[in-house]
């Protein structure tokens, strides 16, 4: 137990610009505080002890604000930042070296009991403020969910999603090597990476810029057939007042 708690002193300061010292992060750092009351609730847990896990549990939840059920399996070298209402619950398993921030919930769609509800986070993912993860899947190593993004499916190794519903940036596999937005220690705080803008626009921006360039065409078309002496028919053209620019900055 020892050993975890030098592992997780040591994560924190890697992974938090603002931790001083070891005694700081063992005194102040309700993340911290949650994972130690969440090792006695599920030895508890696991010796059947049920009611003496879940009141661990929610001991664990009055004092630091983050909710995990005494099933919960946590892996090592887990650092919870801030971590109010933070919510894992009883089917979730967290690998080795992941990061969850404040207001993450980690949660189940089934209402059947004894299947896997919740969702299994492979190493080193990070899991952005507000984040969503609804469901029974697993999400590779590696990956980075943005703030606030809602992930109902499963999510490849080493990607990056955003958004409500969420969605891989760039193809399954694109981010793998995508820096993230603080270059310093290559550490993607909060799942921001330098582009991180949503799929969805790119995919209308790229519609926006293919009719602003048939547009332009067609233009040019008409203009030559005019030099030539053949004049468009006035009563089939039309001055839709298309703006490709103008819509673009809507979709940013």
């Amino acid at each position: 137990m020892f050993e975890h708690l030098r592992e997780d002193l040591a994560s924190v300061r890697e992974r938090d610009p603002a931790a001083r010292s070891p005694w700081e992060v063992l005194t102040c750092y309700p993340g911290v505080h949650a994972l130690l009351f969440h090792r006695l609730a599920h030895a508890a847990w696991r010796r059947r002890l049920y009611w003496f896990g879940r009141f661990i549990s929610y001991v664990g939840r009055f004092f630091t604000g983050i909710d995990i059920h005494p099933a919960a399996v946590i892996g090592r070298r887990v650092f919870i930042d801030h971590g109010t209402g933070v919510v894992i619950g009883e089917t979730a398993v967290v690998g080795d070296d992941c990061t969850i921030y404040q207001g993450v919930t980690l949660g189940g769609t089934s209402l059947y009991r004894n299947t896997k509800r919740h969702p299994t986070l492979g190493r080193g993912v990070v899991v952005g403020a507000g984040a969503k993860v609804l469901g029974g899947f697993e999400v590779g190593d590696g990956a980075k969910i943005g703030s606030n993004a809602v992930v109902v499916k499963p999510v490849p190794a080493g990607a990056t999603v955003v958004g409500n519903p969420g969605r891989v940036l760039g193809g399954a596999h694109a981010d793998k090597s995508a820096p993230s937005a603080d270059a310093h220690d290559g550490f993607p705080a909060y799942g921001v990476t330098r582009d991180m803008s949503d799929p969805l626009a790119r995919a209308i921006h790229g519609l926006l810029d293919h009719a602003a360039e048939t547009d332009r065409r067609f233009q040019a078309l008409v203009d030559r057939l005019a030099a030539t002496g053949i004049a468009p028919d006035p009563e089939t053209e039309t001055r839709d007042g298309f703006d490709a620019g103008e819509l673009s900055k809507i979709v940013d």
